[in-house]
């Protein structure tokens, strides 16, 4: 029984992920780690196209069946292991106790359901609701992400590209999961209802202790709403740690690259400091260190030999041998 109150509520180990594009393999996720527990909210962070996204559709399985292969990795959710599932016992989880809310509103809502009838079927199918006390809460959740519930019976395709993506947020928080992963969520939305969206996070954080993987560029949305923050660049995790490690005390040069290319209403800089370069090719990584061509403490062993992820600090983990202020190793 001890053993079961420290186990995190999830758990991904050592995660690879690799698509294929003609004679291409694409190194989307390599060798990803971390661990959630409830009522926690993680945040990842990093550039487009780092495998923030392929990370947690691997989590939830809706990886593209023709393109996408999990190579190796474990995802442990509430003891019980994922990948070991049936596609049958995921149907029951995905939407109940996981839901996701998608970056794409376009793809996410089918064009022929009123967008009111896509909230109600997830209720049904999971809540065991009537028709008709799935109408009064899917009503309720259009309310709650600032549209009129007489708006139940309109199609996609009537709303703009703010509102649809407002009614993806009330389809995954309508059956209260546990697990919410959350695919810049607030991106389309205009400052008022991103405020109220976060704040309803917050609230089935501290009502019913749900657990949030947050994707986001925007770091005011981590300052606010994350606990810990991972830092995610070519498919690896290069710097995690808390919210307070990584905002006062980020160590890796990705990190701090990002932190200087942000404006400040405080420091006497008249100009940005851009991180040189483009991120690497995911079909053509660099043998060593990935940020290594871009990164001004580069040494000859940072580009032959690849880093691995040490802790600097309790709870502080970064993947890279300078410490700062310090010289390359």
């Amino acid at each position: 029984m001890e053993k079961k109150k420290t186990e995190p509520f999830l758990q991904v180990e050592d995660l690879v992920v690799r698509y294929t594009a003609g004679d291409e393999v694409i190194e989307a996720v390599n060798g990803v780690s971390f661990t959630l527990d409830r009522g926690e909210t993680i945040g990842l962070v990093g550039e487009t196209g780092a495998g923030k996204t392929t990370i947690v559709k691997s989590i939830l399985r809706i990886l593209p069946d023709v393109s996408a292969r999990v190579e190796s990795g474990r995802v442990v959710f509430d003891g019980q292991e994922l990948f070991g599932l049936s596609e049958k016992q995921m149907r029951k989880i995905r939407g109940k106790q996981i839901a996701m809310i998608f970056q794409d509103p376009m793809t996410a809502l089918n064009p022929v359901f009123t967008v009111g009838d896509q909230i109600s079927e997830a209720l049904r199918l999971h809540q065991k609701m009537s028709k008709k006390e799935a109408f009064t809460r899917a009503c309720e959740m259009l309310e709650m992400v600032g549209i009129p519930p007489e708006r139940y019976s309109e199609y996609p395709h009537q709303f703009s590209g703010g509102m649809k993506q407002r009614v993806v947020i009330a389809m995954a928080l309508s059956c209260n999961p546990s697990l919410l992963l959350a695919d810049e969520p607030t991106t389309a939305l205009d400052v008022t209802i991103q405020a109220q969206v976060l704040e309803m996070m917050n609230r089935l954080k501290r009502e019913l202790g749900t657990s949030l993987i947050m994707i986001t560029h925007d770091l005011g949305i981590v300052a606010e709403v994350c606990d810990r923050v991972a830092v995610v660049y070519a498919g690896e995790i290069v710097e995690m740690g808390t919210r307070e490690h990584i905002f006062d005390n980020g160590m890796h040069p990705y990190t701090e690259g990002v932190f200087d290319s942000i404006p400040s209403l405080t420091g006497d800089e008249t100009r940005l400091k851009p991180i040189r370069g483009l991120p690497p090719n995911p079909a053509d990584l660099p043998k060593g260190c990935k940020f290594a061509p871009r990164c001004p403490y580069a040494t000859e062993a940072c580009h032959a030999n690849r880093q691995e992820l040490r802790e600097v600090e309790e709870g502080h983990w970064v993947r890279c041998h300078r410490e700062r202020g310090g010289a390359g190793a």
